[in-house]
């Protein structure tokens, strides 16, 4: 399965078209949480205007009037031909879909219905904060797998940790990141391949957040989770939301092996009430409009890794940063600055920079902080002169 390469016929590199001064006129939780002196690279919001084809889409929708709710399979049909065209994968089947509000309350709701109340869901810290949070507030056993020392899955580790969790006869789940946040690890076909028997040798569900699966640095392979072999029964949630930046235009969808059909039959009906029409409208549209955008996104990425990569070398060489081959995140080991558990606090009080503090993301995350690449590299410079400068 082969990635088509990053190309940008004309685009310009959306990271470059918004000044600080036109950012900090958004009034979304990146720009209103800090006061106006604080450079905010944390939560996941890119510094970038909409794909044009996003921007038509959502006009037209509101000259119409359409702002009803969701019918149809227009999403489906366009994420199928995405995933044909961009990872080679033809076996995202339309009728195996199902609407739902936004990932994490369709993992949610995944692991309602291959889990109950007590049982084990399995995940690789450091990993996304919220599966400590929505599998806690959902009745079930959270249990760590770590990742190695290689950021990459271990599977002794994994292996261990399914067999204790099904002991007895109990239902457990796998709560797959891929790609990785906060590490941007991207798994590999045989790695895949070998959670599917891993699972499928333990009686484990897996359920796989595929949220990021559009933002692949180039020259690096993006699988669907449900692609490999022995994946039958896996569940996977996937959106636009990451790739064109819509966190608040709420939709995603989820998507069953062969094998879980019957599973996914059983999401209840209201669960299709909660994504917004007008959100559907503009994923769909980002989908299938809008590839040469995120072609040229993803090129300026490529480039702010570099960069990053250039700036910690020459100002912080301490810190050991790997650029990732996935997401708009940098994940930064600051333990040799020796700052303590918690470095954020120290950039952030010091320098005037917002990171995520890595201590959310469980075992492996103390002394590590994630940077956001989706801005402009004139912030990241900056960003990095000021951390830079709140140790000397």
């Amino acid at each position: 399965m082969t990635s088509i390469p990053h190309v940008t016929p004309g685009e310009p590199n959306p990271l470059r078209a918004l000044t600080l001064d036109r950012l900090r006129c958004r009034t979304s939780m990146k720009w209103r949480t800090y006061p106006e002196n604080v450079l905010p690279l944390w939560v996941a919001e890119m510094d970038v205007p909409l794909a044009e084809p996003v921007v038509r889409a959502v006009t037209d929708a509101m000259a119409l009037g359409d702002t009803g709710y969701p019918a149809g399979t227009a999403y489906a049909e366009a994420l199928a031909a995405f995933a044909a065209g961009r990872w080679g994968w033809d076996g995202l089947a339309v009728e195996r879909t199902a609407i739902v509000p936004d990932v994490m309350l369709g993992v949610v709701e995944m692991l309602k219905l291959v889990t109950g109340p007590g049982d084990a869901v399995v995940v690789n810290p450091p990993v996304y904060p919220p599966f400590f949070q929505f599998v806690g507030n959902m009745d079930r056993r959270l249990c760590e797998a770590p990742l190695g020392a290689d950021l990459r899955i271990d599977f002794g580790r994994l292996e261990e940790v399914f067999r204790r969790v099904v002991a007895g006869g109990r239902r457990a789940a796998y709560l797959l990141c891929s790609p990785h946040n906060p590490t941007g690890t991207v798994h590999t076909a045989d790695e895949l391949t070998a959670v599917a028997a891993l699972a499928e040798r333990y009686g484990v569900r897996v359920v796989a957040d595929e949220i990021h699966a559009p933002l692949v640095a180039g020259g690096v392979d993006f699988v669907p989770y449900l692609s490999v072999r022995g994946a039958q029964s896996g569940l996977s949630l996937m959106s636009a939301s990451k790739g064109w930046n819509l966190a608040g235009l709420k939709a995603a969808l989820a998507v069953a092996g062969p094998a879980a059909v019957a599973d996914l039959a059983r999401l209840p009906e209201e669960v299709s009430h909660g994504p917004s029409h007008v959100g559907v409208i503009a994923h769909t549209a980002a989908l299938r409009d809008g590839t040469a955008w995120l072609d040229a996104l993803l090129a300026g990425l490529d480039d702010n890794r570099s960069l990053l990569a250039e700036l910690l070398a020459e100002h912080l060489p301490a810190i050991t940063y790997r650029p990732s081959e996935a997401t708009f995140l940098a994940w930064l080991d600051c333990r040799p600055l020796r700052l303590g558990d918690d470095p954020a606090d120290v950039f952030l009080d010091r320098g005037r920079v917002a990171l995520n503090s890595g201590i959310p993301f469980g075992t492996g995350g103390a002394g590590h902080v994630r940077l956001n690449l989706g801005t402009s590299p004139e912030v990241i410079t900056e960003a990095v002169r000021r951390m830079a400068a709140a140790l000397a």
